[in-house]
């Protein structure tokens, strides 16, 4: 079992989500540069589009930085299911970002293929598997994003596993499972992850949102079962009730469970950092957070005192 845990951050698109947040040009290449200092392994700065130039124009200023950490990232969706992959405006605007990594997201779950990407099930195994090959073709290196996936294996198991292999296939580096909708108790993810790891041979990671409580905790579990890369984002930022935050995740697979995410070192800086995004993001910092909160390790009463 790897003793080395890649930090993914999705800060820059997921964070920028939430309520109330929004990030400029400028506030995103800053925070990125501080991500990288903090010894993140991947930096995923938004989603390039023909709809979206902002992102695309933070890609290119990034370009001109040098980081000597983190990989700058870019994320997208598979094709449109009536496009070839050559034709495809998503991924052919993913690929003019120009950066080394590219993570492509897909459907695992068959509600959304059939009532969103207005699909069949058959079309969509074949859409991520040559969107995914496509974008590998082009010298970069893949993340798939399995979307939905266990609320898709809950409805579905074997489809959801399809959707794995065809990404698998596809070439993609590791199978990113996500827990979208922020739903799965932990004790169902690790019994849902023993099953997933027997019919998958990549290396798997995994990304929660926090809806239940439990983002943090879902994270922890899928380390223990294996995953080597977790995805959040830092303060827990995100929509609706934020993403695993790795404020909280980074800390307890150092100092609880001995796998190394950044470092003992930068641990100290955690602090620093999470007060430094929550200016930039122009909100109160949350003072009764874990690890990096100012109260965490405050004492006002008690017998334990």
């Amino acid at each position: 079992m790897s003793k080395t845990v890649q930090i993914y951050d999705s800060t820059l698109r997921d964070g920028a989500q939430a309520e109330g947040i929004a990030f400029s040009l400028d506030d995103k290449l800053s925070i990125a540069q501080r991500l990288d200092d903090l010894g993140v392994h991947y930096i995923e700065g938004g989603w390039p589009n023909p709809t979206n130039p902002k992102d695309l124009e933070f890609f290119l200023q990034a370009s001109k930085n040098k980081y000597k950490n983190a990989k700058i990232t870019a994320f997208g969706s598979t094709r449109r299911a009536n496009n070839p992959p050559e034709n495809d405006a998503i991924l052919n605007t993913l690929l003019d970002a120009g950066t080394d990594v590219v993570t492509l997201f897909g459907k695992s779950w068959e509600l959304h293929v059939t009532h969103v990407l207005r699909t069949t099930p058959e079309e969509n195994v074949q859409l991520i598997q040559d969107s995914v090959a496509y974008i590998k073709s082009n010298g970069r290196e893949v993340i798939y994003d399995a979307e939905h996936f266990f609320d898709g294996y809950k409805t579905d198991s074997g489809y959801a596993i399809e959707t794995l292999l065809a990404a698998q296939d596809g070439g993609a580096s590791i199978l990113v499972l996500c827990d979208t909708n922020g739903g799965t108790l932990p004790m169902e993810l690790r019994n849902i992850l023993s099953q997933v790891k027997e019919k998958v041979s990549l290396p798997f990671g995994i990304h929660t949102h926090n809806d239940s409580g439990v983002g943090v905790a879902n994270s922890i579990v899928a380390v223990e079962m294996g995953a080597v890369q977790v995805q959040g984002t830092f303060n827990g930022y995100g929509e609706r009730c934020g993403n695993a935050n790795l404020c909280s995740v980074i800390p307890s697979l150092e100092l609880k469970l001995g796998r190394h995410c950044i470092g003992t070192e930068n641990l100290s800086r955690l602090m620093d950092f999470s007060r430094f995004l929550s200016e930039v993001a122009n909100v109160f910092h949350d003072h009764r957070q874990p690890f990096v909160g100012e109260s965490a390790f405050a004492h006002k009463g008690g017998v334990h005192i």
